[in-house]
């Protein structure tokens, strides 16, 4: 972004000129190797790019990049182990005792855990794979293509590097490494999520309000964009919706461009530590202080704090007298800590420097008029800076981005929501978060339809419609089967329409199973207990009926026979009565990967939020490369989580011991806890199915999988939402007429309510039932009026 040449030509919107970028930093004259090219390309578009210059320039002019996985500690232990015919147990246990950190070695993991190095000393086995596994570490595994990288040539690519043929089409055999050591100009054709949903949410906006949005002629200065930032509203916009950035804007309240620039600059490991400074001389302008004059001119943009690499090259230009090109030549030795060019550098900095006849190349800064000592300490102030300093070309292009999906969400929230989450189907955890914010900006999530919904999330009368192709199972072929059948049929009105209605080739009985348990024919006649009822006889009579139907012959589904068709098959629903507003849940949770119509932690929601610390979307972040900022959580922390048990995996440990694997649903989506054996004994009681805890312990931090809780302590949630007591909650069955049909329903409660606390049960003429194990129950207000609808009100003590 810092080429002008590139704003001129359209391929970059920021212009570099207005935001202090510098060409230099992009193509230096001073510079032996070539600049690689970063475009980034809307995702879903990117094959035309390629599939473009292939055409300009000829297809044996292009091609991509190899790139070689390597054998990384863990996975070479792995390899080795099975090759030399070691026992599985053996080698997971030496490939687990590696410390799961970033770029750590074998050597590195000897050091760290000391278990190892008395594996690898005192077990030979042990010791002839670690060895073997020291040799093979870093070499090459296996070769790919290169996720971004495009390679374009003059002549013919295979008159430069050896070609070899993938699933993508033709790519160098020599790494991006070799290639630009060969003179040769490397592209990379970068594919952003976020450029799909700001170009799909444009699209809904010009369909649903006629608006054209020209982001190339617009001035980025809108205050109610910044007002969304600054109050924290920033799930789906683009870096800036990570915990630690939100809480870094809400801070700083941003009111320009450059703002939200040098936000996403500083919020990165090295310049952190000036963020304080930087909203502190925001706020306070009199608190800015600059070590020369001269300097007010670069540091005004960013409150007197360094912040850029461009602002280092520009104060040796415009302090010391530097060229364009030197200056970024320091900009890269600063950045690599090079110790002894760096005190070369100082000397020129501050004196100037003068070639053989003793001409000035150089003036200096003291011959420009700056103070000696003031010169040493901006220099000593830009060493320790450009280390770390971002990009500003790069920041800029962020913040532009991030800006336009600001504004999206700003004026027209439903669709920018809708775009949003139309490419966030794979992630329940990702469309649980923004569905949770539309609700929180008073925006309707309509569940899955099959009379209104299409292949996305769309948006009507103000509305979100759930897209179809999120459901489990259903595919592009079901949904326009679905969406054609409805435009040349008419929207049905019955199961029977429906299934009468779609392409029977295109449509198994798996993805109509999946739209019935999604809740999406719940509009149709009849409830969805009844629907899975005859769906199957139903589809299997269209699959006989469309077999039969040859030339000249005619359905008798076609008929409009009411009661009977040509197979015998009744066309009317059974008399059944819809499943629960549990089960349908659960259902619905499977189907769609979220609970959406009815989530049963809703009543908890004030004690979750109140008593909570960390979230699956916080664990989530931190794995996500699709979420900009930095990790959400780190290793360690302290955690309390709450929701609701949906899977309880037990495991037996060498020592005989048993632990657990839980699976767990909070309000925005699904998480792992892991219970070891101490805790497991003390609390395994509440580790059933369906059971609503809290749990305190901490996170584990994993950054190949995602991160998990260790648990230490299992709560009730449903006993601390209701402010119930610990001990065991009793009931009183009245005498009547039925006494087993109250009781048979009172255990359905206590089934549907399972909890942590004893269960007592008093029949009528005196006798006591204990409940076992299974039949704890939670005490929670839900339950206690389930029961007291049931037993009355002075037969139910929680």
């Amino acid at each position: 972004a810092g080429s002008i040449v590139s704003y001129c030509l359209g391929i970059t919107d920021v212009d570099p000129i207005k935001y202090g970028l510098i060409f230099e930093r992009f193509l230096n004259p001073e510079r032996v190797s070539m600049p690689d090219i970063d475009v980034d390309f809307c995702y879903k578009r990117r094959h035309e790019v390629i599939e473009y210059v292939q055409k300009k320039y000829g297809r044996d002019h292009v091609a991509q990049i190899v790139t070689f996985g390597t054998m990384k500690a863990r996975l070479v232990v792995r390899d080795t182990g099975r090759v030399l015919g070691a026992s599985y147990a053996e080698t997971d246990a030496i490939a687990k005792a590696i410390p799961n950190v970033q770029k750590i070695t074998i050597d590195k993991a000897l050091e760290m855990n000391p278990e190892l190095k008395n594996k690898y000393e005192n077990d030979p086995e042990a010791k002839r794979i670690i060895d073997v596994s020291r040799e093979l570490e870093g070499m090459p595994r296996h070769a790919s293509t290169h996720a971004a990288g495009v390679v374009i040539t003059k002549e013919p690519v295979e008159e430069y590097v050896p070609l070899t043929m993938t699933e993508k089409g033709p790519a160098t055999q020599f790494t991006m490494v070799t290639i630009e050591e060969l003179g040769l100009l490397k592209m990379d054709f970068l594919g952003l999520r976020n450029l799909t949903i700001i170009r799909e949410a444009q699209e809904m906006i010009k369909k649903n309000h006629g608006v054209d949005i020209d982001f190339e002629n617009m001035e980025y200065d809108d205050p109610e964009v910044f007002k969304i930032i600054s109050d924290g509203n920033t799930d789906g916009i683009f870096q800036l919706e990570g915990g630690g950035m939100r809480t870094f804007m809400k801070e700083l309240k941003p009111d320009r461009l450059e703002d939200i620039i040098a936000g996403i600059a500083l919020y990165r490991p090295g310049p952190m530590a000036s963020i304080p400074t930087y909203i502190d001389n925001k706020k306070n302008p009199d608190h800015i202080r600059y070590l020369h004059p001269s300097l007010e001119p670069i540091l005004s943009v960013t409150y007197g704090c360094i912040v850029y690499q461009e602002q280092v090259m520009r104060i040796v230009r415009d302090l010391a007298g530097y060229s364009y090109g030197r200056s970024d030549n320091v900009r890269r030795t600063m950045s690599k800590k090079k110790k002894e060019e760096m005190l070369r550098e100082r000397d020129v900095f501050i004196y100037g420097q003068t070639d053989e006849d003793g001409n000035v190349t150089v003036p200096g800064a003291v011959r420009n008029g700056v103070p000696e000592e003031a010169a040493e300490q901006i220099f000593s102030q830009m060493v320790s800076f450009a280390s770390y300093a971002f990009n500003k070309s790069h920041a800029a292009s962020y913040a532009v981005i991030g800006y336009e999906t600001a504004y999206l969400k700003a004026h027209y929230p439903a669709e920018f929501m809708a775009a949003l989450m139309s490419n966030f189907m794979g992630s329940a955890v990702s469309v649980a978060t923004y569905i949770r914010n539309c609700e929180q900006m008073g925006i309707k999530v309509l569940p899955p339809d099959v009379t209104t919904c299409g292949r996305d999330f769309t948006v009507k009368d103000g509305a979100i419609l759930f897209g179809l192709k999120a459901v489990k199972g259903v595919g592009d072929n079901v949904v326009d089967a679905v969406v054609s059948a409805r435009e040349t049929r008419g929207v049905p009105r019955t199961i029977f329409e429906f299934i009468d209605g779609i392409d029977i080739s295109k449509v198994n009985k798996g993805a109509v199973e999946s739209l019935i348990r999604a809740g999406a024919t719940s509009s149709l006649e009849g409830n969805t207990a009844q629907h899975l009822a005859v769906y199957g006889q139903l589809m299997d009579a269209a699959q006989s009926d469309a077999r039969r139907n040859v030339a000249g012959q005619i359905s008798l589904f076609d008929t409009g026979s009411p009661v009977i068709d040509d197979s015998g098959l009744s066309r009317k629903l059974p008399d059944i009565a819809d499943f629960d507003r549990r089960t349908k849940a659960s259902m619905e949770k499977s189907m769609l990967g979220i609970y959406l119509t009815y989530h049963p932690l809703k009543e908890y929601e004030d004690t979750i939020l109140k008593i909570t610390n960390i979230s699956s979307a916080d664990l989530k972040a931190s794995q996500d490369p699709e979420r900009e900022g930095r990790p959400s959580v780190r290793g360690g922390q302290p955690a309390v989580c709450a929701g609701i048990v949906n899977s309880v995996r037990t495991i037996v440990t060498k020592t005989n011991r048993i632990m657990a694997s839980v699976g767990l649903d909070d309000l925005v989506g699904e998480m792992e806890i892991i219970v070891f054996p101490k805790t497991y004994e003390q609390y395994s009681a509440f580790l059933k199915e369906d059971a609503v805890i809290a749990i305190s312990g901490r996170v584990d931090y994993n950054d190949e999988d995602d991160s998990k809780i260790i648990a230490s302590k299992i709560s009730d949630l449903e006993s601390l939402a209701s402010g119930a007591g610990s001990g065991p909650v009793k009931f009183r069955i009245p005498p009547s007429d039925d006494v087993q049909a109250m009781f048979g329903e009172l255990k359905n409660i206590i089934l549907h309510n399972k909890g942590g606390r004893d269960v007592i049960i008093y029949m009528p003429g005196g006798k006591t039932l204990r409940g076992s194990e299974a039949m704890r129950v939670s005490g929670s207000a839900g339950m206690r009026r389930e029961a007291e609808d049931l037993l009355g009100p002075e037969n139910v003590k929680c």
